[in-house]
């Protein structure tokens, strides 16, 4: 590796890594901490696991509805106005879950809230593609997408403290979770305005020969992209590539947020506290996030994409569906906890396969559609659950039932085509200066 290339990418990873994981921490411990609200919640509210499983889910139509235009407005905008804009509405929104009063409201805060955050994910992901090149996208996005597990391994056990100040200032302790949880965002979008910087030709924090190689290799990928696909917003947005990805995406995230917003209802049920329950829900995280580390580094080093996305699907199949055949609460955690390194793997690896053939406002678009389309299994992978939860008495149909949906990941990643030289290529390339 050349010196200026190893300078280049550690400044830039220091300076937008972490910020952006802390970012996305906030963003996510926002969207399930209804999972752990659930537990005094619903029954204070009089709401069913089917009303739970459905508010929970529907969340995800007005992300699908404002996710391609939000993504790309931050395209024109740029990420420092645009994500500012985003964190601030989802704040104020996620403090407002504490004033719902019953399943209707619950409905109508939750559709805002998913409105207000559209493009807050995809749009990272399409602005690390402004930073880094493909060679290193897997390892960056594993890092960056840490922050999921990461924001259940201490948000639940937090979460679950917070839920005894019940009865504080005549709020209950569901409440008290919403109202905390938001202010994170709130202090963030103005950190948000002043700290990101849009492109590399604005980072005054890099030197100026760092700045003129990374727009080069930058440059230089963003061509050969050009020149193989040449995607334009319309062609990005009906590309078959882009509606199968789109389907795969969908099986992981209906694999994720069907244990997401459920995990809290079935610890409980092993006869624990709410804070017992908190630290034992983390434990299938802490696995998760190492799974996430260590798979996309790998993923990097062999610069091989599609068995590293099929081999963690497979896991998350077989672990949550091995979780229904055993009562054990021990051995039930160990496969949900297997089940989680592959759920939690395969996310980063998933992400460098439509960054290696789209760019430009191409990028913005096909990233957001497979976002949007994928996640729309928001809803359905906790809407099932709960209605399998009240048809059945029980978690397993419903685990079941988004085992399967990584088994469909699977299968559309292996029929892929995908050609990783479109990573590697511009390593060597030297355009004029």
């Amino acid at each position: 590796m050349d010196p200026i290339e190893k300078r280049t990418i550690a400044k830039v990873s220091r300076r937008l890594v972490p910020f952006l994981m802390l970012c996305y921490f906030v963003a996510y411990l926002d969207r399930v901490n209804v999972g752990f609200a659930a537990l005094t919640m619903n029954k204070a509210l009089g709401i069913s696991a089917t009303a739970y499983g459905f508010g929970a889910g529907i969340f995800f139509f007005s992300y699908f509805i404002f996710e391609v235009p939000s993504n790309l407005a931050l395209e024109r905008f740029g990420a420092r106005v645009w994500i500012a804009r985003i964190m601030l509405s989802w704040g104020i929104l996620s403090g407002a879950m504490a004033l719902v009063t019953g399943e209707y409201s619950f409905y109508l805060v939750r559709v805002l809230l998913g409105a207000a955050e559209a493009g807050f994910f995809p749009g990272i992901i399409f602005y690390l593609t402004l930073w880094f090149p493909g060679t290193y996208r897997a390892r960056i996005i594993g890092w960056f997408m840490a922050a999921i597990p990461l924001s259940s391994v201490l948000g639940f056990p937090v979460s679950g403290i917070i839920l005894n100040l019940d009865g504080g200032w005549g709020l209950a302790g569901w409440q008290w979770l919403f109202i905390i949880e938001a202010a994170p965002a709130l202090i963030l979008a103005g950190v948000v305005f002043f700290y990101l910087t849009d492109r590399p030709a604005d980072a005054r924090w890099l030197e100026p020969d760092e700045r003129a190689w990374l727009a080069r290799r930058l440059s230089a990928e963003a061509q050969q992209k050009e020149d193989v696909h040449g995607l334009n917003v319309r062609q990005a947005l009906t590309n078959p590539k882009v509606l199968a990805l789109s389907l795969v995406y969908f099986g992981a995230v209906a694999t994720n947020y069907g244990i997401a917003f459920w995990l809290p209802q079935i610890v409980k049920g092993f006869g624990l506290t709410n804070v017992q329950t908190g630290f034992v829900s983390a434990i299938p995280y802490i696995v998760g996030t190492v799974g996430m580390v260590l798979w996309s580094r790998r993923s990097d080093e062999k610069l091989e994409r599609k068995l590293h996305a099929a081999v963690p699907f497979l896991i998350a199949a077989v672990g949550i569906a091995g979780s229904t055949l055993v009562d054990n609460p021990v051995l039930k955690m160990a496969a949900l906890s297997f089940g989680a390194f592959g759920v939690f793997a395969v996310l980063p690896v998933f992400w460098t396969f439509p960054t290696a053939f789209l760019s430009g406002a191409a990028a913005a678009a096909g990233i957001a559609v497979i976002n949007s389309v994928g996640n729309l299994a928001g809803f359905f992978g906790p809407f099932i659950m709960g209605w399998l939860k009240d048809f059945t008495g029980n978690f397993a149909s419903g685990l079941w039932a988004i085992a399967a949906c990584a088994l469909m990941g699977m299968v559309i990643v292996l029929l892929l085509r995908h050609d990783t030289t479109l990573e590697e290529a511009p390593r060597s390339a030297r355009p004029a200066e």
